[in-house]
């Protein structure tokens, strides 16, 4: 079993700089293309207790879709979940998981400390 998980957007630069870093640390991680199979709502708030955030914390608010769902005015924890697992694009990315623990790996300095701990 692999030790960590990586939701990652190959698109994404920072989230092709948390590969390599992975890659040079000699991380053989599970890698998750959430925007191609979007995790489920459990999945999100799995992550949410592993990060210690609230949902809007994993949300990529400056998304244009953030905006065009009005989600700047929702409230209610379940309906921004919600959005996610419907939207995985407005999931803030790279998350990186090792064990119970989890990280966004922004900046990516984070990614390196959070794998010696």
């Amino acid at each position: 079993m692999k030790e960590i998980t990586i939701w990652h957007n190959p698109k994404c630069s920072k989230s092709r700089e948390a590969m390599d870093i992975l890659t040079q640390n000699g991380c053989d991680a599970e890698v998750v293309r959430y925007l191609e199979e979007a995790p489920n709502k459990q999945s999100i708030q799995k992550v949410l207790k592993m990060l210690g955030v609230a949902p809007r914390e994993l949300m990529r608010t400056k998304e244009e879709l953030y905006k065009e769902l009005h989600l700047k005015e929702e409230h209610e924890d379940d309906a921004l979940i919600d959005a996610m697992v419907q939207h995985p694009k407005l999931i803030e990315r790279p998350i990186i998981i090792k064990g119970d623990k989890a990280i966004i790996g922004r900046p990516s300095e984070r990614i390196e400390v959070f794998l010696k701990s």
